[in-house]
Protein backbone atom coordinates (compact mmCIF):
# COMPACT_ATOMS: atom_id res chain seq x y z
CA UNK A 1 0.00 0.00 0.00
CA UNK A 2 1.60 3.05 -0.66
CA UNK A 3 1.74 5.98 1.63
CA UNK A 4 0.56 9.67 1.11
CA UNK A 5 1.23 12.85 3.11
CA UNK A 6 -0.38 14.91 4.34
CA UNK A 7 -0.33 18.66 5.79
CA UNK A 8 -2.79 20.49 8.35
CA UNK A 9 -3.99 24.38 7.08
CA UNK A 10 -4.54 24.94 10.66
CA UNK A 11 -1.75 23.49 12.59
CA UNK A 12 0.82 22.86 10.01
CA UNK A 13 1.17 19.26 11.84
CA UNK A 14 3.01 16.82 8.54
CA UNK A 15 1.78 13.48 8.77
CA UNK A 16 1.83 9.83 6.76
CA UNK A 17 -1.09 7.86 6.14
CA UNK A 18 -0.62 4.19 4.36
CA UNK A 19 -3.87 3.82 2.26
CA UNK A 20 -4.87 1.90 -0.57
CA UNK A 21 -5.53 3.34 -3.89
CA UNK A 22 -9.43 3.18 -3.56
CA UNK A 23 -9.32 4.81 0.19
CA UNK A 24 -10.90 8.73 -0.11
CA UNK A 25 -8.14 11.43 0.72
CA UNK A 26 -7.63 12.56 4.65
CA UNK A 27 -9.68 15.35 5.05
CA UNK A 28 -8.76 15.92 8.80
CA UNK A 29 -5.72 16.34 10.74
CA UNK A 30 -5.38 13.92 13.10
CA UNK A 31 -3.97 16.29 15.86
CA UNK A 32 -6.37 19.48 15.97
CA UNK A 33 -9.30 18.24 13.08
CA UNK A 34 -8.36 21.29 10.53
CA UNK A 35 -8.39 20.34 7.37
CA UNK A 36 -5.46 18.87 5.50
CA UNK A 37 -4.60 19.29 2.49
CA UNK A 38 -2.13 16.01 0.07
CA UNK A 39 1.75 16.86 -0.68
CA UNK A 40 3.73 16.19 -3.12
CA UNK A 41 6.17 13.87 -1.84
CA UNK A 42 10.27 12.63 -3.83
CA UNK A 43 9.97 9.18 -3.87
CA UNK A 44 12.86 6.46 -2.41
CA UNK A 45 12.79 4.88 -5.35
CA UNK A 46 15.94 5.57 -7.60
CA UNK A 47 17.66 3.96 -10.83
CA UNK A 48 21.50 4.25 -10.81
CA UNK A 49 23.88 2.90 -12.66
CA UNK A 50 24.24 1.48 -15.59
CA UNK A 51 21.12 -1.38 -15.26
CA UNK A 52 19.96 -3.81 -17.76
CA UNK A 53 19.11 -0.64 -20.50
CA UNK A 54 22.41 0.97 -20.62
CA UNK A 55 23.97 -3.11 -20.66
CA UNK A 56 21.68 -4.59 -23.60
CA UNK A 57 18.96 -1.82 -25.46
CA UNK A 58 20.52 1.69 -25.39
CA UNK A 59 23.16 0.70 -28.31
CA UNK A 60 25.66 2.01 -26.20
CA UNK A 61 26.97 0.49 -23.40
CA UNK A 62 28.57 1.84 -20.04
CA UNK A 63 30.93 -1.19 -20.15
CA UNK A 64 32.16 -0.94 -23.56
CA UNK A 65 30.15 -4.18 -24.94
CA UNK A 66 27.06 -4.54 -26.01
CA UNK A 67 26.99 -8.14 -26.89
CA UNK A 68 26.30 -7.74 -30.52
CA UNK A 69 28.96 -8.60 -32.73
CA UNK A 70 28.02 -5.60 -35.22
CA UNK A 71 29.17 -3.36 -32.27
CA UNK A 72 25.35 -1.90 -32.45
CA UNK A 73 21.54 -2.51 -31.62
CA UNK A 74 19.96 -5.75 -32.96
CA UNK A 75 17.70 -3.73 -35.27
CA UNK A 76 20.15 -4.46 -38.04
CA UNK A 77 21.84 -7.23 -37.40
CA UNK A 78 21.95 -10.03 -39.47
CA UNK A 79 22.34 -13.00 -36.86
CA UNK A 80 18.96 -11.45 -34.98
CA UNK A 81 17.01 -12.12 -38.16
CA UNK A 82 18.13 -15.38 -38.36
Amino acid sequence: MPVYEYQCTACNNTFELRQKFSDEPATECPSCGGTVKKLISSTAFTLKGGGWYAEGYSGTSGSGSTGCPSGGGCAGCPSAAA
